[in-house]
């Protein structure tokens, strides 16, 4: 047991199996956060089961263990390829060949995504579970007070801000690559890299990167073409 904390491929398999159970976290996110455009009293009916209720709470405890363990491996990794490199990582300007841009930029892509997940907790999560946690019934929201469990009122409010919506779009852009490289890359680290299904693993991994952040970036510009009276 002890390799797999400290040998580098038990640290990547961590990092990989920790990714992936990321992956299938933000697919339902994004199939929640669609469910506000089509309707705002299922968005919200959504939002109260997973409030301040035990399940809801421990599964976000969870979840930030996860993303914690995924960041900071990924922090050790990155730090013991470099140290193996040593002056080596100087000889070299340019991008290898076949070697992608995402692959060589994780650390920084990653540092973007969590730095605005910061950013999305104090808008919703700390307004949200952590208010309804508290015992609060209400909570300030641009100048009204609103159940923390009206998920539609939080997002149709900060979305209604041009630098929250381009803020968030350069999330997803971000997000999109980190996406695309790192599902792949975390399937070929499990071991299912065979010749056949790694250019298959890409593509999945593509398609997936891709419907998560046009989710995201659909619901955003969505409620904030709705918060200047384009359509009803």
């Amino acid at each position: 047991m002890s390799w797999l904390l400290k040998s580098s491929i038990g640290k990547k398999l961590i990092m990989s199996i920790s990714g992936i159970v990321l992956v299938l976290f933000l697919l339902f996110h994004v199939s929640m956060n669609v469910t506000a455009v089509f309707s705002e009293d299922a968005y919200n009916a959504i939002c109260a089961l997973l409030g301040a209720n035990w399940y809801a709470v421990a599964a976000t405890a969870g979840l930030g263990a996860i993303v914690a363990i995924h960041f900071i491996y990924a922090i050790i990794l990155t730090l013991q390829n470099r140290k193996a490199r040593g002056n080596d990582r100087y000889a070299v300007n340019s991008r290898p060949k076949n070697v992608e841009w995402a692959s060589q930029n994780m650390l920084a892509l990653g540092i973007i995504v969590v730095g605005f997940m910061l950013l999305h907790f104090s808008q919703f999560w700390y307004k949200m579970m952590f208010a309804e946690i508290m015992g609060h019934h209400e909570v300030e929201l641009g100048g009204n007070m609103v159940s923390p469990q009206d998920g539609a009122a939080f997002i149709k409010y900060y979305f209604s801000h041009l630098w929250v919506v381009i803020a968030y779009l350069v999330w997803y852009v971000a997000l999109w690559f980190h996406l695309s490289h790192g599902f792949w890359s975390s399937v070929q680290t499990i071991g299912w890299n065979s010749k056949i299904w790694m250019n298959r693993w890409k593509v999945i991994g593509q398609v997936l990167a891709t419907v998560i952040c046009l989710g995201f970036a659909f619901v955003t510009i969505y409620f904030y073409a709705k918060s200047l009276c384009l359509f009803a």
